[in-house]
């Protein structure tokens, strides 16, 4: 019967395990950097990072290109580990939910404009998202 060799490992294909002791070094720099930011920076951050990300979720519903969504999120859940709001690790974001809750809820509201059948669609979603924006908008203006 013939032995089955493991493939050394190599730079493209490391095993899991070596990477395995990097995340928690990863999470605890993700959460260092977001203490070491100035929350009052926040609201600014959060309209700029809407200011990108709505107009493009506008084209992608308008081409309906689902795609568009799967990095969406992936922005979304950076921007939100960055300044530490996912993971409640800077609770002096507290005072900009209106800020939060669009940055975590533009990519739903797009996606509901594609599907709007799907589980966690709901009527007042679309324009809490446009008020919270607004809101969110009014508080980076006092900056």
């Amino acid at each position: 019967m013939p032995r089955h060799r493991t493939a050394p490992s190599s730079p493209t294909h490391p095993r899991p395990l070596r990477a395995a002791w990097l995340l928690p070094l990863l999470l605890g720099a993700s959460l260092a950097c977001a203490q070491s930011q100035n929350p009052a920076d926040f609201p600014l951050e959060s309209v700029g990072y809407l200011n990108e990300e709505l107009p493009r979720m506008e084209a992608a519903v308008a081409s309906r290109n689902r795609e568009f969504f799967h990095g969406a999120m992936a922005r979304t859940i950076e921007f939100s580990e960055r300044w530490g709001f996912k993971s409640r690790a800077n609770p002096q974001l507290a005072k900009y939910p209106m800020c939060t809750d669009a940055v975590m809820d533009y990519v739903v509201v797009g996606l509901c404009r594609l599907d709007p059948a799907g589980d966690v669609c709901e009527p007042g979603l679309a324009p809490r998202l446009d008020a919270n924006v607004k809101r969110c908008r009014e508080v980076a203006a006092q900056r």
